[in-house]
């Protein structure tokens, strides 16, 4: 039987300078699995106290119980870490300040005291620091209206130029869905539906549009990633929302219009979107929407440590 030929290899030359934790650079050197994951999901800025540190807690948890490493990636003192101690979570609890991919470079020069990595940076620094697998909880994409604006979150070209597995429940649901997967599409990004044949939309499991492809085992996940065919390109894995955390869709599509139309009004734009549309979806559900962050989230970092372990193995 002919030999498997991997068509290309990645590049290994990592830009960002990282600093991993002792815990993450021992299970980097033994090979073993490792999840990144963004801060910015943990900080006041992506979920309210008390919920971030529980969500921290559970996500942490969720990619334990399969026996890999967690590596929670910030900006501290101007020094781009991956993995944080105990000690510094309160320091991810009480951020105010995002880092986007672009801004990394800027955090570091600048010294910034905090800077809660979003999921464009967390996925750079996840590639740079040799780490296969990153969990979210939902992806930015293309913002309705993007023909006029151009508003693209820059979570997709993210996607699009380092080598990681993300793992993601959907896009947010006050995206344009159909133009963010044509996007990804565009930029060869392999969009894959973890045991389900729809693209979930956050805190809905299904947003109507199929998925391009479905998988159902870990060994799939890792065999799309390892024949991936350009050298620093990654991939989306799409978990929907555990079933008895799902929102009800036809109420959220009338409150995410209602909300949209209150950011034209408002003159409200770019990343400003995201932190006003869940405030009105938190008053609207009734703050039902902040339990089915948390399930999403966790589930999310379960299903993307199994894949790691997977990847780690072969």
């Amino acid at each position: 039987m002919a030999a498997t030929r991997v068509l290309f290899a990645p590049t290994l030359d990592p830009v960002i300078e990282t600093h991993c934790s002792a815990e993450v650079r021992n299970a980097l050197d033994a090979g073993r699995a490792v999840v990144a994951m963004e801060s910015t999901i943990f900080s006041n800025l992506g979920l309210p106290g008390p919920a971030n540190a529980e969500a921290l807690e559970r996500c942490i948890a969720a990619v334990r119980a399969h026996d890999a490493v967690p590596a929670v990636t910030a900006v501290l003192d101007g020094v781009v870490r991956v993995g944080l101690d105990e000690a510094e979570h309160d320091r991810i609890l009480g951020a105010a300040r995002k880092a986007a991919e672009r801004d990394v470079p800027v955090a570091v020069a600048q010294r910034w005291e905090f800077g809660a990595t979003t999921v464009s940076a967390s996925v750079a620094i996840a590639a740079a620091a040799g780490i296969s697998v990153f969990a979210t909880g939902g992806l930015g994409g293309v913002h309705r209206g993007a023909q006029s604006t151009g508003d693209v979150s820059a979570d997709l070209d993210a996607l699009a130029n380092h080598r990681v597995v993300t793992v993601s429940a959907g896009a947010k649901a006050f995206l344009d869905l159909p133009r963010t997967l044509e996007y990804l599409e565009t930029a060869g990004v392999p969009v894959l539906g973890w045991q389900h044949d729809w693209f979930p939309a956050f805190y809905t499991r299904s947003s109507g549009l199929p998925v391009p492809h479905r998988v159902d085992t870990c060994s799939e996940v890792a065999a799309v990633f390892a024949n991936l065919t350009r050298p620093c390109s990654g991939m989306l894995v799409t978990v929907p929302i555990p079933t008895a955390d799902e929102l009800d869709a036809a109420h959220l599509d009338a409150v995410l219009e209602d909300a949209l139309a209150e950011c034209d009004t408002a003159g409200i734009t770019g990343a400003a979107i995201t932190p006003f549309v869940l405030e009105r979806i938190g008053t609207a559900t009734q703050g039902r929407s902040v339990p089915a962050n948390l399930a999403l989230a966790e589930n999310n970092a379960g299903v993307a440590a199994a894949i790691a372990v997977e990847i780690a193995a072969g």
